[in-house]
C-alpha cells in the first residue's frame, strides 16, 4: 500500500480538487473552431484566418485529442499524465524502429510519420489557434514536453534517413542516422554525410526549416509569453 501511495505522491502530488476537473477536449476544440470562424477573439481574415482554422481542425486527424478525451472521467490531472505518457511514447517510437531495423515496415513507418505530423502541427496550433484555451498550469511542464517534441522530430527524421538512400554514403549503424539528424536539425553539418538526391535535399531543407521555426516559436512562447486571448492568457 505504501508503494502505491508513494507512486501516487510522485506523479500526482498535492493537487487541489478544483485543478483536477475533467477537461472535455473534443468539445473545447469544436468550440474553438467556431470561435475562430466567428472571429470571437481575433479580428483576422484571409490567409491568417484560414491558417488558424486549418490548425484547429487538424487536431481531429490525430490520436492525441482522442487519447486525452478517453481519460476525461478520471479528471484533468490524469488527462495531463496520459498526455505526457503519449508524448514520451511518440519520442521513443522512431528510436525503437531504427534500433530494431523496423523502419522498412510500411505500416510502422507510416504510423511514425502520422505521429510526427501531429507534433509538427501541434506546436503552432497552441500558439495560433487556441482561442478559448486557458494558460497551462505550468510553463515549465510545457517546456519539458516541447523538448520531447523536438527530440521526437529528430528521431523521426533519423528513421526516415535510415529508411532510404538519400545521402552520399549509406549508414553503417542506426546511430549514424540519428547523429546525422541531430547535426542537421542544429544546422551544423560536419560534411561526412550530405544529401545527393532531390528527396534527400528536400528532407534536409524541411528539417532545417522546422528547427528554425521551432526555435522561434520556443523563444516567443517562453521569453515574451505573448498575452493574447487563449493559451497564453495569464
Amino acid at each position: 500500500m505504501s508503494v502505491k501511495k508513494n507512486f501516487k505522491k510522485l506523479f500526482i502530488g498535492n493537487v487541489a480538487s478544483e485543478e483536477n476537473l475533467p477537461n472535455d477536449v473534443i468539445q473545447k476544440r469544436i468550440i474553438n473552431v467556431k470561435d475562430i470562424w466567428n472571429n470571437k477573439y481575433h479580428n483576422d481574415s484571409g490567409i491568417e484566418k484560414i491558417l488558424r482554422l486549418f490548425l484547429a481542425i487538424s487536431q481531429f486527424l490525430f490520436p492525441g485529442i482522442y487519447i486525452k478525451e478517453a481519460f476525461k472521467k478520471y479528471g484533468g490531472l490524469y488527462q495531463e499524465l496520459v498526455t505526457e505518457a503519449f508524448v514520451i511514447f511518440k519520442t521513443a517510437y522512431p528510436l525503437i524502429l531504427v534500433c530494431n531495423n523496423l523502419q522498412n515496415n510500411k505500416v510502422l513507418f507510416y504510423i511514425m510519420i502520422w505521429f510526427m505530423i501531429e507534433t509538427l502541427f501541434y506546436i503552432p496550433t497552441l500558439i495560433f489557434a487556441s482561442d478559448n484555451f486557458k494558460s497551462p498550469r505550468s510553463f515549465k511542464r510545457s517546456m519539458i514536453l516541447l523538448f520531447f517534441n523536438y527530440v521526437e522530430i529528430v528521431f523521426s527524421f533519423g528513421a526516415i534517413y535510415f529508411q532510404g538512400n538519400y545521402l552520399n554514403q549509406p549508414f553503417l549503424h542506426w546511430f549514424d542516422a540519428i547523429y546525422f539528424s541531430f547535426i542537421t536539425s542544429s544546422t551544423i553539418g560536419y560534411g561526412e554525410y550530405f544529401p545527393v538526391t532531390k528527396t534527400g535535399k528536400f528532407l534536409v531543407i524541411t528539417q532545417s526549416m522546422f528547427y528554425l521555426t521551432f526555435i522561434i516559436l520556443f523563444i516567443n512562447f517562453f521569453s515574451t509569453r505573448v498575452k493574447t486571448k487563449g493559451y497564453f492568457e495569464k
